[in-house]
C-alpha cells in the first residue's frame, strides 16, 4: 500500500506546515485562553484597587499569579446551574432527534425516490436556506402564541421535527452515494421502500447521520435567541440565556461570569474532539459503503 500525499512530504517542510498552521490557530484561542484565565483570577488582578491610579495599571497578565478555584463554585452557586444545564440537555436530546430523523427521511425521498416535480420542490427547498429567520420571526411569534405554546419549549422543540434544508441536502448527497445494487437487492427480498431506508441507508450513514446530530447539538446548546423569545419563566432558562441574566443580575463578578463562561463552552469543546474523526467524514461525503 502506498503512503499518503502528507507522508510523502519531507519531515522539515511536514513541520513548516503544521507551525503556519499553529500560528494561524493563536488568534482564534486567544479569546478562549483569555477567558479560562479571567475565571481563575481574583478581583483585584482584573480590575485595579479602589482608589489605583490609572498611571499605576500593571500590564495585563494572561496567567494568573494564584489561580483562584472557588470562582467556579460561586459561579455554580450564583445562578442555579443544575436547572439550566438540565433544560439545555433536554431541548438537545429532543432536538437533534427530531432534525436527524425527520431530516433523513426528506433526504432518501430526494435521494431515492422518483416522483413530479422532485427537483423543482428541492431547489426550492435549497432556497429557502437563503431566507433569513428574522424575516419569518413576527409571523412564527404570532403562531405559536395562537397556539398558546408560548411560555414553554414546544417552540424550540417541534419545527426540528419537520426537517432542516440544510440536513436534507447533506444526507442527500451521501444518500446519492450509496450503490443502488443495494437497493435491488432488498426489494427483490421484498423489502419495502421504509424497510430499505431503515435497515440498509441508515446503518452505512452514520458518518453524516454524527455530523448532522453535531451540528443541531452545537446550535440548540449555543442557542440564545430562541429562549429569549419563547421562554418567560426563569426555571426554564437555558444556559446561553441564562448566562446572560448572569450578566444583567451580577454584571461586577467577571471572575464567576468567566468561570461560568467557561463551564457553558467546555462540553462544546469535548463533544467536538470525542467525534471529530466523524464530523470530518460526515462533512467529505465522499466514497460508498457496502
Amino acid at each position: 500500500m502506498s503512503a499518503t500525499p502528507a507522508l510523502k512530504m519531507p519531515l522539515r517542510r511536514r513541520l513548516a506546515i503544521h507551525a503556519c498552521l499553529l500560528a494561524l490557530c493563536v488568534p482564534c484561542l486567544l479569546p478562549l485562553g483569555w477567558m479560562v484565565s479571567t475565571s481563575l483570577k481574583s478581583e483585584t488582578e482584573i480590575f485595579p484597587r479602589e482608589g489605583q491610579a490609572a498611571s499605576a495599571f500593571r500590564p495585563a497578565q494572561l496567567v494568573p499569579q494564584r489561580p483562584v478555584w472557588r470562582n467556579y463554585p460561586e459561579a455554580l452557586k450564583t445562578v442555579p446551574f443544575a436547572a439550566y444545564l438540565r433544560n439545555t440537555l433536554m431541548l438537545c436530546a429532543f432536538t437533534v432527534t427530531g432534525a436527524v430523523l425527520s431530516s433523513a427521511v426528506v433526504a432518501y425521498g430526494f435521494a431515492r425516490l422518483r416522483f413530479r416535480g422532485r427537483e423543482p420542490l428541492f431547489a426550492l427547498l435549497l432556497a429557502t436556506m437563503a431566507l433569513p429567520g428574522q424575516v419569518t420571526m413576527i409571523p412564527t411569534f404570532a403562531l405559536f402564541r395562537a397556539l398558546g405554546w408560548y411560555g414553554t419549549f414546544l417552540p424550540l422543540i417541534v419545527p426540528s421535527f419537520f426537517g432542516a434544508p440544510f440536513y436534507i441536502f447533506l444526507m442527500r448527497q451521501f444518500f446519492r452515494t450509496v450503490p443502488e445494487e443495494l437497493a435491488e437487492a432488498a426489494r427483490i427480498d421484498g423489502a419495502s421502500e421504509w424497510g430499505i431506508f431503515w435497515r440498509i441507508f441508515l446503518p452505512l450513514s452514520k458518518p453524516a447521520l454524527a455530523t448532522c446530530a453535531l451540528f443541531q447539538f452545537f446550535g440548540a446548546w449555543n442557542d440564545f435567541f430562541g429562549p429569549l423569545l419563547y421562554l418567560n419563566d426563569p426555571s426554564r432558562y437555558t444556559l446561553a440565556y441564562g448566562l446572560q441574566q448572569f450578566l444583567s443580575s451580577y454584571g461586577g463578578k467577571w471572575a464567576a461570569l468567566m468561570a461560568g463562561a467557561t463551564l457553558f463552552t467546555l462540553p462544546v469543546i469535548v463533544v467536538f474532539f470525542l467525534a471529530q474523526k466523524t464530523f470530518i467524514q460526515g462533512i467529505a461525503t465522499t466514497g460508498s459503503k457496502g
